[in-house]
């Protein structure tokens, strides 16, 4: 059967048609793979009904095929419903629709973990806050060189600049290192100048990870500016930082891709395990910034019996002790330091592991304590 449609309500025909598609896939979530293909045509086919030259003729096999694909689909997506091991003769798509849910278990053999993205993050890294110029740039080389492949840094840092230098400056690959940088909300109206401008100032052809640095005004804006540029090669993987459980319940279905990681306040003192158990469910990595604690809080922590007990059975440091407490909780850590002596600590945790009675112990420790505002 041929169906044709005129320029007027074609338009509409396929908003329905987006509407039904994204109907089925909030009552069968699990069935990612066809939405991503859906998408894919739709959005083909918007672009080409915005051509100003197209013809008649073509215009209408467009939206046939538009048509033909969604009769298509829905019948993959009714068998779908009544087979439940059909996923498993699906492939995984490339960027995870908003329901797409991975194994973001952690790799102590390869130091990684696998995004939803399809990216390996390494699960240490340095944290750059407060790090500025020739100490940023001293820092970011010398843990490169000591085996760190995890840099995160953020626009409102004042440092993508120095960070950019430090990686060029230890001599490592760029392909080796997973860069992670943040929008501010400052930058969310016009987020795609934004990633342009961060790309220039760390010097490099694509970000690994961008995330949004709060809520604000225009962040579902800036979230689909950055999906647009994971969809244009700039960013590989997109996320967002101190977004909570109420925050995600209302931005989530807003938004295509699926957030690869949250980076929220997490340390023994403020342990958020009702947030990482919500995330780790959806397939979002957790991500702690303030890691030991944060400004004006480490020594406390680091003196914690419990915590200085541990360390000492283990012949380890305090700070060695916490995160490895992060990573057997399945939490990213990116410590700050501008110290050698301690980056190279910070990345030795590798080659011993807590006992169930060590987590336990430090597990107890949660305050519910907040060292920062946000």
């Amino acid at each position: 059967m041929i169906i044709n449609f005129n320029n007027n309500n074609s338009v509409s025909f396929i908003s329905h048609i987006q509407k039904l598609i994204n109907f089925n896939f909030r009552i069968m979530p699990e069935k990612n793979t066809i939405m991503q293909i859906s998408d894919n045509i739709l959005e083909h086919a918007f672009k080409k009904i915005k051509s100003i030259s197209i013809k008649a003729a073509v215009f209408n096999k467009i939206i046939n095929t538009v048509f033909n694909s969604f009769c298509i689909l829905s019948l993959l997506i009714s068998f779908s419903a009544c087979s439940p091991s059909s996923t498993n003769n699906v492939e995984p798509p490339a960027s995870p629709a908003k329901s797409a849910v991975s194994d973001v278990s952690f790799n102590f053999d390869t130091k990684t973990v696998k995004l939803n993205s399809g990216y390996e993050m390494p699960v240490i890294g340095l944290g750059t806050y407060s790090l500025k110029d020739d100490i940023c740039v001293n820092s970011v080389s010398a843990a490169l060189k000591n085996g760190y492949r995890l840099i995160d840094t953020a626009y409102i840092y004042h440092n993508e600049e120095s960070v950019g230098k430090g990686i060029r400056e230890s001599g490592v690959p760029r392909e080796e290192i997973f860069i992670t940088t943040k929008l501010y909300m400052n930058q969310y109206a016009d987020a795609e100048n934004a990633i342009n401008e961060a790309l220039k100032k760390l010097d490099v052809d694509y970000i690994d990870l961008i995330l949004l640095h709060h809520p604000g005004a225009h962040d579902i804006k800036a979230y689909k500016a950055m999906e647009k540029a994971v969809s244009e090669g700039k960013i590989r993987s997109i996320g967002l930082s101190n977004y909570y459980i109420d925050e995600l319940e209302d931005f989530l279905p807003q938004i295509t891709i699926m957030p690869a990681l949250i980076q929220n306040e997490i340390h023994p003192y403020y342990q958020e395990n009702e947030v990482i158990k919500y995330m780790l469910e959806k397939g979002i990595v957790m991500e702690a910034w303030y890691p030991l604690g944060g400004r004006g809080h480490t020594a406390e922590l680091f003196n914690n019996e419990t915590i200085a007990e541990i360390a000492k059975v283990h012949n380890r440091s305090s700070a060695q002790i916490i995160l490895r407490w992060h990573l057997q909780k399945g939490v990213v850590a990116i410590p700050g330091s501008s110290n050698p002596e301690h980056i190279k600590e910070n990345m030795n945790i590798f080659d011993f592991e807590l006992t169930a009675e060590d987590m336990k112990k430090i597990n107890s420790l949660d305050r519910n304590e907040k060292h920062d505002w946000y």
